[in-house]
């Protein structure tokens, strides 16, 4: 099992209605794949931790990569896992108030304020430990 994280700036902002476009593509192939993980955007940056078989993982990265909609991509982990951080996650998104969010079952409050860094190094992979780092970076 593999897990990869990677940050990408976006070569444009992205509209909600590429977002959507993004997540229904991307939902098909990486079930098809075997591969889960998560993904935020936010500010024209990406973070996205992919996990699953190598062989998929890897070659998903690389078409990443080469995607003309990301520049300055770069891989921040490349473990082989034992378990998946986010086995039950499939890519989608939502605009959500608070109340909504605590309501939406699968709703996750890791990227919430609170938490402690620390806290969540103890709890969680080094893919999720980044994701916490760009969220207190990107607000």
């Amino acid at each position: 099992m593999r897990s990869l994280t990677y940050v990408s700036t976006a070569a444009a902002p992205f509209r909600l209605s590429a977002l959507h476009d993004l997540m229904v593509s991307s939902r098909a192939r990486n079930a098809s794949l075997d591969v889960t993980g998560m993904l935020l955007y936010a500010g024209g940056r990406f973070i996205q931790t992919l996990e699953g078989p190598a062989d998929a993982v890897d070659g998903l990265f690389e078409r990443i990569a080469a995607d003309p909609r990301h520049r300055r991509v770069v891989r921040t982990l490349h473990d082989d896992v034992v378990e998946r951080s986010f086995p039950d996650w499939s890519m989608g998104f939502d605009y959500l108030g608070d109340e909504e969010s605590l309501a939406t079952p699968g709703f996750t409050e890791f990227l919430r304020a609170g938490e402690t860094l620390h806290d969540a190094s103890v709890r969680f992979s080094q893919g999720a430990v980044g994701a916490r780092l760009f969220r207190d970076l990107a607000y």
